[in-house]
């Protein structure tokens, strides 16, 4: 008795070749059919020669797509390996403020008049410097702009000094560094920002310069 031969089957029991069948898109079904319907072989050429280029189009797009992507991948891990610590660092800038803060309400007499307050101070300003230096080797800077030009990047001007002592836009007081890691601003330097003095001001300071001389004596 002669063995029957049977297909292999899928889990719902069809064919796969039935399926296969079944999934070919209509668009590729048409163009096939146009390729056989075509007779002669110089229409067959030109046929084959435009899905040819179609195909090569397809392949250069998807391999610049591709390129693309790995590329904007290596860029958000390296973004991701120098500015990942961002935020943490900008919540732990109010430590070093802090202790400056600390630092600078001690008066230098007392320091110098109490041995215990002088080993605290010393002991602060030593977390202080270690503070830094972590901050140095995360690529943490700090900016200190005191005397240096005014710049909206970097600079958060809180108040203005008339003063004809430094060029008007110039930093004449810094309430509270700045600080950046790498070229990306974490915080701005908040500062106060040297102006023009009024002009009466000025007229008056010239007169009292003139009526002195140069030992410091005013002219009988």
């Amino acid at each position: 008795m002669a063995e029957s031969k049977e297909w292999p089957q899928d889990e719902e029991g069809k064919e796969p070749a039935a399926d296969a069948a079944a999934e070919v898109p209509p668009e590729a079904a048409a163009e096939e059919a146009g390729a056989a319907a075509a007779k002669s072989p110089a229409e067959q050429i030109a046929y084959l020669e435009a899905k040819c280029a179609e195909l090569k189009d397809q392949l250069l797009r998807a391999l610049a797509e591709a390129e693309n992507t790995r590329r904007r991948t290596r860029r958000e891990i390296e973004d991701t390996a120098k500015y990942g610590v961002a935020n943490l660092a900008k919540d732990l800038l109010a430590a070093p403020d802090n202790l400056r803060r600390a630092l600078d309400a001690i008066p230098a007499e007392g320091r110098q008049g109490d041995e215990l307050l002088d080993r605290l101070a010393a002991g602060v300003e030593l977390v202080e410097r270690e503070i830094h230096a972590i901050f140095e080797r995360h690529g943490i800077k700090r900016i200190d702009p005191l005397g240096q030009p005014f710049d909206h990047n970097f600079h958060q001007a809180l108040f203005e000094v008339a003063t004809a002592e430094q060029p008007p836009g110039t930093i004449v007081q810094v309430l509270a560094p700045g600080y950046v890691i790498h070229d990306r601003l974490l915080r701005p330097a908040l500062v106060g920002v040297a102006k023009a003095p009024p002009v009466e001001a000025v007229a008056e300071e010239a007169g009292t310069r003139a009526a002195t001389t140069p030992w410091g004596k005013a002219q009988e």
